[in-house]
């Protein structure tokens, strides 16, 4: 896939050098002057964290080790980028999605300092994750779990505590946490699972199980397990229907009132 994406990209690079020839020569420095994906990903994202302090070059080495070691974070990247292309009707090409989209962004910085934990390169990660919120306005803890096929709409105000799980195939709106109920040490943040759609503003709090096609609506607060394809609204949120699909993060219908 990747070699296919890529070619998609340069030619969609291509197009808008030409229609609009005031980003030509920013799009030639972050695309066109690449050789794959995963150095034109590198590049742009290094640029967003740089700071007076971190150069972009020191940030761009280490993404592009990371991306050496671990192609399947890289590959993540890509499938984010469609679940975007596919899910947002704003949306006309992929290099949108690359270039301009914040939520995007910050999950393949977030993706870094995850791997850069795990490893056990703590302090670093957690730069990463200090840089990924002053620059993006989204703030995940570097041991956070998050699967591909992940859209943060909007994404500003997302806040993602330390055990939380989000897996394949989610999408979350903006203001959206996914926090504790304390001070408690441990397992203490939700799970998320795949195809659920959270709504603008939800806080979802503890170690809790928002369970398989859920819909959160806008401005919830979620302190119980939910059970697989229902939705629920309120605060404290309470069951008030069912999706009409077994996957809302595809479809994006927020309307509570229609399910």
């Amino acid at each position: 896939m990747s070699i296919d994406f890529w070619r998609q990209l340069k030619l969609e690079a291509e197009n808008l050098k030409n229609s609009e020839p005031l980003l030509s020569s920013y799009v030639h420095t972050c695309i066109l002057a690449h050789h794959n994906f995963e150095t034109a990903l590198g590049f742009i994202l290094s640029n967003k964290l740089a700071d007076t302090v971190m150069s972009s070059l020191t940030i761009k080495e280490i993404f592009e080790q990371c991306y050496l070691m671990h192609p399947e974070i890289a590959e993540a990247a890509m499938v984010d980028i469609q679940a975007v292309f596919n899910r947002d009707p704003a949306v006309t090409s992929n290099l949108t999605v690359l270039l301009n989209f914040k939520g995007f962004q910050a999950i393949q910085v977030h993706r870094l300092a995850n791997q850069l934990w795990k490893t056990g390169r703590k302090d670093l990660a957690l730069f990463i994750q200090s840089r990924n919120s002053e620059a993006f306005s989204v703030d995940i803890h570097p041991a956070a779990h998050i699967g591909q096929g992940v859209m943060f709409d909007h994404a500003t105000g997302i806040v993602v505590g330390e055990t939380a799980v989000i897996d394949d195939n989610v999408s979350i709106m903006q203001s959206v946490t996914l926090g504790g109920t304390g001070n408690e040490a441990g397992d203490r943040h939700p799970k998320i699972r795949e195809g659920v759609m959270i709504g603008a503003g939800a806080k979802i709090l503890g170690n809790i199980t928002i369970g398989e096609g859920v819909k959160v609506g806008a401005g919830s607060v979620v302190l119980n397990d939910v059970p697989a394809h229902v939705t629920v609204a309120g605060i404290p949120a309470k069951i008030v229907g069912k999706p009409t699909c077994q996957k809302p993060c595809e479809t994006m219908q927020q309307n509570i009132l229609e399910d």
